[in-house]
């Protein structure tokens, strides 16, 4: 322990990298060279990193923000954190004496600090009356929901006129019309605030150009948008937990229903996903006690990565609050009890065939899941041709590994981790594959993200 709390590894400090670029950058700032000025107390480390101007770059992390480290330096990046606040925490995670502890931050970075914590306490006083609090004016509400609901109906049913039009005219219309018949009907489901229908219709754009086979996954894709479709139009006669499912699809808002369990909660793997106008972080959390994995959502705007963050292997003591639907694995993360500290404990482990059968079971309950949660014991990573898969070691069944799997430097480090030895992967598993997320190699307890 230390004064900010549990000491980050490496490979913790470098989960919290926005992509495989700053963590390649930042790696080069983990040692004594570029640094001055070093040291940390408070809750927080700070430094002056040398860069190609005359003036060196003021870093500082508060370790001890309630939504993970937080972060400024004086360089121009937009990214966060930034290759310099990188840099920083990995020379801090050394723990050689190049960061002195016990100290005072100098101004610049006690301003900032103080700054911070005072927006957070006014936050939280605001937040007191929680999640659930009624909205100011509940009739305006109920309105704007009702005008809300009458525009997605009114979208969901030009889907459905769209797609009985492609049906009738058959698939290749789609090849010839490329991603141009699918833009502008997604930009009539946005108009129809219907975000979920979008994102969806966005996507069969590109089956056209998908290789050998691309009609019939066309048609698999349109079929479970018509029955998305069909959920939402007939949703009063829906069972409520598949009536929620249907509204989150769509694109609905939707707020955390229930009450908050209390456990202790591992973090098993961070990562974000980039488009050209949000960066979204998915981070999975194993409840030591409730024995569930919940997803955590993080937003950042284009350019930008979102604020919450947590360290992958490190276990807290936290209230999570999950959201409606039948099946669904979202949650909001409450209070926080503890810091982030090490965790001895992991999700029990499972078979690939088990897995695809979880899998399975997801499925009837929300058709448009496009992957679960699942812990595999004793696989080992294995080539199939130009493919990767993971293969129990007592059994002759395997997983194949997505395509985006395969393409991520995660694979390489997982095939070393392993070297031919079984080890246990947590990841996603889903129609297209599993995606390892996070590995412990056997007889260890500490976790290598993988993302």
């Amino acid at each position: 322990m230390t004064e900010q709390g549990v000491r980050r590894t490496a490979d913790q400090v470098l989960a919290l990298a926005p992509d495989a670029a700053s963590r390649k950058a930042g790696s080069k700032l983990g040692a004594a060279g570029p640094w001055s000025g070093t040291g940390s107390g408070e809750g927080t480390v700070w430094g002056l990193c040398k860069g190609s101007g005359s003036r060196p770059y003021q870093t500082v992390v508060d370790l001890a923000d309630a939504t993970g480290p937080a972060y400024k330096c004086s360089c121009p990046s937009r990214k966060f954190p930034c290759k310099h606040a990188l840099g920083l925490l990995l020379l801090w995670a050394a723990d050689d004496g190049a960061v002195p502890g016990g100290a005072v931050p100098p101004d610049w970075a006690g301003q900032w600090l103080a700054g911070r914590r005072g927006r957070a306490e006014a936050g939280k006083a605001r937040s007191e009356r929680g999640p659930g609090a009624a909205p100011a004016d509940p009739e305006a509400a109920r309105r704007r929901a009702e005008r809300r609901a009458e525009r997605v109906t009114a979208g969901a049913a030009e889907l459905e006129q769209r797609l009985a039009d492609l049906l009738r005219g058959g698939l290749a219309t789609a090849e010839q019309a490329g991603y141009g018949l699918w833009d502008e009907t997604a930009a009539r489901m946005v108009d129809a605030q219907a975000p979920g229908l979008a994102a969806r219709v966005r996507e069969l754009g590109a089956f056209a150009a998908s290789g050998a086979g691309w009609p019939a996954r066309l048609l698999e894709e349109c079929a479970l948008l018509h029955l998305l479709d069909q959920g939402w139009l007939r949703r009063d006669r829906l069972p409520d937990g598949l009536a929620a499912t249907v509204r989150s699809r769509v694109g609905l808002p939707a707020a955390p229903d229930g009450p908050p369990v209390r456990d202790r909660w591992l973090v098993l793997a961070q990562y974000d996903s980039v488009d050209p106008k949000l960066t979204t972080r998915r981070i999975w959390l194993h409840g030591a006690g409730s024995g569930g994995t919940r997803l955590l959502l993080s937003y950042g705007a284009a350019g930008r990565a979102p604020e919450l963050s947590l360290p992958v292997g490190l276990a807290l003591e936290a209230e999570v609050t999950a959201y409606a639907g039948v099946g669904r694995t979202r949650a909001a993360l409450g209070e926080r009890f503890t810091a982030p500290e090490p965790a001895a404990f992991r999700p029990p482990g499972t078979t690939t065939a088990e897995a695809v059968a979880r899998y399975g079971e997801a499925l009837r309950d929300d058709p448009w899941l496009e992957s679960v949660p699942v812990t595999l014991d004793r696989v080992v990573p294995v080539p199939d041709g130009d493919r990767w898969q993971l293969a129990d070691a007592g059994t002759d069944t395997a997983l194949p590994l997505t395509r985006a799997a395969r393409s991520r430097p995660g694979l390489w480090r997982l095939v070393a981790l392993s070297g031919g030895a079984p080890v246990t992967v947590f990841g996603e598993c889903g129609h297209l594959g599993f995606t390892p997320l996070t590995a412990w190699p056997e007889g260890a307890d500490e976790a290598v993200p993988l993302c």
